[in-house]
Parts: C-alpha cells; sequence; structure tokens
C-alpha cells in the first residue's frame, strides 16, 4: 500500500476516524438538508471539541508537523465524508511562522488563539497593466493594485499579500483590512459553497516592518505556502475518492429485480478502473508527502499530485453519479453535494493545463522536478 505508516500515524490515523465517525453520526443528517448560519456554527464547534480531544486540531500550528501527518489526518477525514466541515484544524501560522516583533504580537499570536483571521492575497486581476506594487517612503509602504480572488477574505481582519516594492521586488506584506484605502470591491460565493472578496488597494499606506523576508524573496515565499495548499487540496481528493468508490460499491451492491449491478462485467470494469486510479492518486500523494518530509521542496511534485488527484476525482465522481443514476443529482444526494464541491479541486491554486505548463517549464527551463 502507498502508505506504509509508522504506528504514530497509524495510531493519530485511528484518532482521526473516531472523531470523524462521531461527527459524522451526530450531523451528517442535517448536513445534507442544508444547515442555517446558526446550525453551521454549532456544528463547527462540536467538530472543534472532537478535533482538539482526538489531538488534530493543533496539527497545522505546530511546527514539526510533518507533511505525511497532515495527509493521513485530511485524507482520513474525507475518507470519512466530514473533511471538508469547518472547525477541523486550528488557523495556521504560514508565512507568520517566523515574525518577530511586534508582528508576534499584533497579528501571529492572535491568529492562531483565533481572535484574527487572515486572507492569503496572490491573485491579480486580469488584464492588469501591473501586478500590486508599493513605493517606499521612510518607513511606510504605500501600496496600489487589486487582488482578485482571497478565499475568506470579506472575513480577514488582515492579509498576506504579494506585493512588488519598487527598488526591492515582491514581498509578501501583511496588509489590515481596516487600513484606509483598502476595500473591498466585490464579494462573491463559488459552486463548493466558499465565499471570496475581491480587493482594492487605493495607496493604503502599511508600516514597513509589515514586509515579511528578504527583500525580493516573496514570490518564493507565495510558491512555498501554495504547494501546501496544493497537498492539501491532493489529501482531501484521494480521500474523498475513497469515500465516493464505497458509496459507488454499495450501490451496485444493492438488490435489483434482475440482479445487483455489481453482477455485470460491465459495471465491474468500470468500478475496476476507478479503484486503479485510485491506488494511482494516492500513491502520487503520499510520495510526495514523503519527499516534502525529507527536506526536498517537492514544488512540481506538489503540482503534479495536485493536478492528478483532483481530476481522478472528478473522474471517480462523474462515473459514480453516471451508474448511480438521476437520483444521484438530486439536491440532498451525498453524490450531488460532492460533484459540486471536487470541482473547484482543478481550479484551486491554479487550473490544471496552466500547472501542467507550469511543471514542463520547471524541468525545461530549470531542470527541476522528477518521475
Amino acid at each position: 500500500m502507498p502508505d506504509q505508516l509508522p504506528e504514530t500515524l497509524v495510531a493519530l490515523r485511528e484518532r482521526t476516524r473516531e472523531a470523524a465517525r462521531q461527527a459524522a453520526r451526530d450531523w451528517t443528517a442535517a448536513s445534507l438538508q442544508g444547515l442555517d448560519d446558526v446550525q453551521r456554527k454549532a456544528r463547527t464547534d462540536a467538530v472543534r471539541a472532537l478535533s482538539r480531544s482526538a489531538g488534530l486540531y493543533g496539527l497545522t500550528q505546530a511546527p514539526d508537523t510533518g507533511a505525511l501527518a497532515l495527509l493521513v489526518a485530511r485524507e482520513t477525514l474525507a475518507l470519512e465524508g466530514v473533511g471538508h466541515w469547518s472547525g477541523w484544524f486550528g488557523a495556521e501560522a504560514g508565512l507568520l511562522a517566523d515574525v518577530a516583533e511586534p508582528l508576534r504580537s499584533s497579528h501571529l499570536l492572535p491568529l492562531l488563539a483565533g481572535d484574527k483571521r487572515s486572507g492569503f492575497a496572490f491573485t491579480e486581476p486580469s488584464g492588469m497593466p501591473r501586478p500590486t506594487w508599493a513605493r517606499v517612503e521612510g518607513d511606510t509602504l504605500v501600496i496600489t493594485g487589486r487582488k482578485s480572488y482571497v478565499t475568506q477574505g470579506a472575513q480577514a481582519d488582515f492579509l498576506v499579500a504579494l506585493v512588488d516594492i519598487e527598488g526591492q521586488g515582491p514581498a509578501m506584506v501583511v496588509i489590515d483590512t481596516d487600513t484606509p484605502g483598502v476595500r473591498i470591491e466585490r464579494r462573491f460565493e463559488s459552486l463548493d459553497g466558499s465565499h471570496h472578496a475581491a480587493f482594492v488597494f487605493d495607496a493604503a499606506r502599511v508600516p514597513r516592518h509589515h514586509a515579511l523576508g528578504a527583500p525580493g524573496a516573496g514570490r518564493s515565499q507565495a510558491i512555498h505556502k501554495i504547494s501546501g495548499v496544493r497537498r492539501a487540496v491532493a489529501a482531501d481528493c484521494v480521500g474523498t475518492i475513497g469515500w465516493i468508490l464505497d458509496q459507488l460499491a454499495g450501490t451496485l451492491r444493492k438488490p435489483r429485480r434482475d440482479g445487483p449491478l455489481a453482477e455485470s462485467d460491465r459495471i465491474r470494469l468500470r468500478f475496476g478502473h476507478l479503484r486503479i486510479q485510485a491506488y494511482a492518486a494516492r500513491s502520487v500523494v503520499y510520495r510526495t508527502a514523503r519527499l516534502v518530509d525529507s527536506g526536498d521542496p517537492a514544488v512540481n511534485e506538489s503540482i503534479a499530485a495536485k493536478v492528478f488527484a483532483s481530476e481522478v476525482a472528478h473522474e471517480v465522481i462523474d462515473s459514480a453519479i453516471q451508474l448511480t443514476g438521476g437520483e444521484a443529482l438530486v439536491v440532498g444526494h451525498p453524490l450531488e453535494a460532492t460533484v459540486r464541491r471536487l470541482r473547484a479541486s482543478r481550479l484551486v491554486e491554479g487550473e490544471s493545463d496552466v500547472l501542467r505548463v507550469n511543471v514542463a517549464r520547471g524541468f525545461l527551463d530549470l531542470d527541476k522536478g522528477r518521475l
């Protein structure tokens, strides 16, 4: 099997599975019917309590948590059908992990405590003549530009944004959303139910010490952050693939007047193909996590894992709906909700074909990446 886990991660998987199944027993029926804001908050609070008791909540906050441990936890939650519910993991330090004072007290610690929320502002609107930039005025950065797709941006207290600083190059900069000159241009919801915002920066004045890391290092910092998100997407995809195949197997085994669908060789051929694809996707994702834990940045490998896992997930959910029939498209059916959520996985943190070009560029131009 792709996992071959040490005892500590086997134990983590068992704790995660137990917490996930308890959450599913308590909330799955209501979740399929649709939750209002009060119910959604109650579910998040319940999930957070289960996560803390299972030792999951702090995994994303501990600096020594390995990529394989995060994969095991995320895959297991998705395999039980609850990985997309809020509350399983605490806010990540991310690019603020090594900040000094005063940012440590003003932003990092409140973020980890849940008192502040952040947004990652990287994507620019197409057709912009110049990416978001800043001029330096003494100890101040004066920032001008736009960011078009900030997930949970409308709820964020601050953004960590890629900004091109004149004379220095790109940097990740902490921008408080209540800063004069910062405004939300648009709020929108995507197919999977997630919420986003587009921001405008109109000569927003930010302390110069809000720039993170060495001058010019912003893009590499952003890529490191994005690579982690890509691996998280891949982990959710491979877990969800397993969940879908379990659902589909139950459907295929159901008694019918002319016999269960599972008795048909034609159906077995298709189901067998899906399981082979699932095995390959898990293998890719697990190998990538191990590369990261060995100290390899695995930028191109993380791209490959995300692209392959998300496209296999799309094939699996599409085939599962086709084999289940029209009932799978009825609002409230587990597969109907899943197809809406999974569709975004082939776009988030890079559209699949763009990422394919990036992998090719990484090898042909920079000799990066492996098979």
